[in-house]
């Protein structure tokens, strides 16, 4: 009886035994989550997953996470912030793929009015009566206050009422807007979407996955790639606020 179960594992895919370690940015996170059981239910290889902002100066941004040493064999991240990783040596040359991509937008506490931002000037208007105004110093944050915010000519107005906790602070009531990626805010609890910012001043995040330098399981983590490229992953992205950049 052990013999016979002992030969019939042997006899499964090598990567069946796989353990893949994932580190994903917010934008990805909830599209990620519901795509991983799937994954795990056709392949038979285990996803354990981290989180980590795709740029910024924390310790926790996937980029801090991979130069101190934490296992990683996939990450999926901001476009630029994977190209920041690339040139460091972190990622293996030629495993980037492109798999989503998301605008802009803006939330509000569950409940709240939702504020006019349907031209630049009434979003730049809304920002100034804000109270506070929240997102994370990744990405797009870094976008807002090197860009939008000084092309809107508010920089200095909005300085000292900018927290970068996210659209978690909004549903607590400690910020009275969140401006994120959609798919951050589209599900987000204790927030209501108000849409997206003006296309005029519209910032597309592109998420992308590639394989880690170093990591242990190369073709298991080629094959969650193809996954997450692939029609089956595709309704879970759409449904996270994303749109899919399947394989043509």
């Amino acid at each position: 009886m052990i013999g016979a179960a002992i030969a019939a594992a042997l006899a499964l895919p090598a990567e069946s035994f796989a353990q893949l370690n994932v580190i994903t940015s917010g934008g990805f996170a909830a599209a990620f989550q519901q795509i991983v059981p799937q994954f795990e239910k056709s392949t038979g290889i285990k996803v354990t997953t981290a989180r980590g902002a795709s740029q910024g100066n924390g310790p926790n941004t996937i980029g801090a996470q991979l130069r101190r040493g934490v296992p990683a064999d996939v990450v999926i991240m901001s476009k630029e912030g994977l190209s920041e990783l690339i040139a460091e040596g972190k990622i293996v040359r030629g495993t980037a793929v492109d798999l989503a991509q998301t605008p802009l937008g803006l939330a509000v506490r569950a409940g709240a009015s939702k504020p006019d931002i349907s031209t630049v000037e009434a979003f730049k208007q809304t920002l100034l009566r804000a109270k506070s105004l929240t997102f994370p110093a990744s990405t797009t944050g870094i976008y807002m206050t090197s860009k939008l915010f000084p092309q809107l000519g508010i920089a200095a107005d909005l300085a000292g009422k900018i927290s970068n906790t996210g659209v978690a602070a909004v549903a607590k009531g400690d910020a009275e807007i969140a401006i994120q990626p959609v798919s951050e805010l589209l599900h987000a609890p204790g927030a209501d979407f108000v849409g997206v910012i003006p296309k005029e001043i519209q910032y597309i995040s592109i998420f992308s996955a590639a394989i880690v330098a170093g990591g242990k399981q190369a073709e298991a983590s080629r094959r969650l790639i193809a996954f997450l490229k692939s029609e089956a992953a595709a309704k879970a992205i759409r449904d996270s606020g994303m749109e899919p950049l399947l394989s043509r």
